[in-house]
Order: C-alpha cells, then structure tokens, then sequence
C-alpha cells in the first residue's frame, strides 16, 4: 500500500489513520487486539489516540485507549516497528490535569509512555487550545520533548485558522519549531470550519493533516437514514443534526457513487477524503473485522472527476 509523507514530520503514513477512541469503550480488549492485528496486517500503520479517551464512560478514568494499545504492543513486540502511534494532551483528565502548560506536558507525555509501553511517541498534539497558556509555552515544551527523544514530530488538534495562525507566529518570533501537523474535523457533512482559511493555510503551511470523525459518528455510512435508526448504535445520537435535506442530498450522492464502483457509501467518503487536496489521510473508527475492509476498499479506489463534482456539489455548506 502505498504510503504519503505526513507534511514535513518525516513520518509516512498509509491513506488511512486509525481512530483508536473506540478501544476500551466500544471494543473490549480481545475485539481491539483484533482489529489493530487486522489493520495493521491490511498494510496500515498509524494509530490515533489521547490520554482522554475514554474518560467519558461511566467508571473510565482517561487512559483505557493508551492502556489497551500498549498491552497490545506488549503481546507482539514486532508490531512497534510496524505502526506510528499518535497521542494527544490537553483534555482535562480530572484534578486540574488538563490545558498545555509546561508542567502539565512533562507530565502526562510520562503517563502516555507508560500507558502505551513505548520509548517513544510519533505524533504528540495538542488536543486543543489553550485560551490560559501562551503558545510559546507549549511550543518550547514539545520542542524540548523532541529534543530528547521522547517524540518524534508534534501538532495540533481543533485549531481554527486565527489560532493556528498565531501559534505559527509564535513559532517564528521565538525562534521555535512550528507546529507539523494538523486534526481538524473534516468530512463530506462537516465541511465548514476546515473548509476556507483554515485549509488553505493547511496547505501553504505544509501541513501533515489528518481529519477526525471522517465518517461524522456513522451518519455517512448511511445507516442512518430516519430518526427509528438512531438506536442502531451507541454513536446514533451524534448523527441525529444530519438528518435533515442537506444531510439527506449528501447521502443520496453517495449512493449514486458508491453505486457506480459497486461498494459501500463509507468507501467513497473515505475515498473522497483520501483524494482531497489539503487532507493527508483521514481518521477512521470500526469495531469489527468485516467494517475494517471498507479502509482498504477506500484507499484503492480512484474517484473520478464525475464523481467528486457530484460529491462537493451536494456538500457544499450553502447547498
């Protein structure tokens, strides 16, 4: 499979991330082991986490994800040359431990390493701003990380393009390294807050960019069709603000695409992620084996010019 250098990190990536919210919330220990063996066997190899996740199941402290990647690890050893592991800092995880101060970095890049049984982090972020710190402070603390080895490259998550903006001038005017990598959420259905300013300094910038929700909770799946389907699954209730005729329209195209190729709706909007300009490869989540075939099926596929006019046409946020 081929892969796709990750802006300026000197990681590559294949087309596809996985989102790893699901382990220890969706997925117990014995489903997860089985689909990361399964994604990684597939020819992927990047793995994106937080210390947050899942904090917000009842009796989950934040942390289970890490844990369970890193007993994963610890199963088959060989497996840590094969992925890139990506984490983030900054939701609060209880006590005051939260924000992207200095002190707070040192420590709970400690707890991830522990968590994930690795030397190492590939991709530290920043899960999201942090109104109290300067960006200067956060930036010397990731430079000061990579520095020792304790991470390979850093970014940031949920920035908009003022906030990246500044923290790139901050970068500059305090002599530090920038940040290398972006997570916004980004998908056919939510196209507003990337689309625009933020995505075209994206890309003047050289910006590794890996979307989340690249699926928005299962909606562009299209098994959510009617309010009746919204039980289908623990993520039914975030899809519910799609149901309407722009959501509607958007599902309708993917059905005369995905119609067209013989797949599957979450194909083709994988597929129109992974060709997208300003995207590296998109942040997907699944909890059994048979839904990771639609990560390969995606990252074959070739759109063609006909389809993606129908696609962005049908999303586009005045639609």
């Amino acid at each position: 499979m081929q892969q796709r250098p990750l802006g300026r990190t000197g990681l590559q990536i294949a087309p596809i991330v996985f989102g790893g919210n699901v382990f220890g919330w969706t997925a117990d220990e014995k489903r997860s082991f089985e689909l990361l063996d399964a994604f990684v066997d597939a020819g992927f190899n990047a793995i994106d986490t937080a210390d947050v996740y899942s904090r917000w199941v009842p009796g989950h402290q934040g942390g289970e994800s890490e844990t369970l990647i890193g007993r994963w690890l610890k199963t088959n050893p060989a497996r840590r040359r094969q992925v890139l592991l990506f984490t983030k800092v900054g939701m609060d995880m209880g006590d005051e431990h939260k924000g992207l101060g200095r002190l707070w970095i040192d420590r709970a890049v400690e707890d991830s390493l522990r968590r994930l049984q690795v030397d190492v982090i590939d991709l530290y972020q920043a899960h999201r701003p942090d109104p109290e710190t300067s960006y200067e402070e956060t930036l010397d603390a990731f430079d000061r990380l990579a520095k020792a080895g304790k991470i390979r490259a850093f970014g940031c998550s949920n920035f908009d393009a003022r906030q990246l903006a500044e923290a790139q001038d901050s970068a500059r005017i305090n002599g530090l390294p920038a940040y290398q990598t972006l997570q916004p959420e980004y998908n056919l259905v939510d196209r507003a807050s990337y689309d625009g300013p933020l995505r075209d300094l994206a890309i003047e910038s050289g910006l590794g960019v890996i979307p989340y929700y690249s699926l928005a909770s299962g909606f562009l799946t299209g098994k959510y069709r009617t309010e009746a389907d919204l039980g289908q699954s623990a993520r039914g209730g975030g899809v519910r603000k799609h149901l309407n005729p722009r959501g509607l329209r958007i599902l309708g195209a993917l059905d005369q695409v995905s119609q067209r190729h013989a797949t599957q709706p979450a194909v083709v909007a994988l597929a129109w992620l992974i060709g997208r300009e300003g995207v590296t490869a998109p942040i997907a989540s699944v909890t059994s084996v048979e839904q990771l075939k639609s990560f390969s099926a995606a990252a074959e596929l070739v759109l063609s010019e006909a389809d993606r006019v129908l696609l962005d046409q049908a999303s586009a946020p005045d639609a």
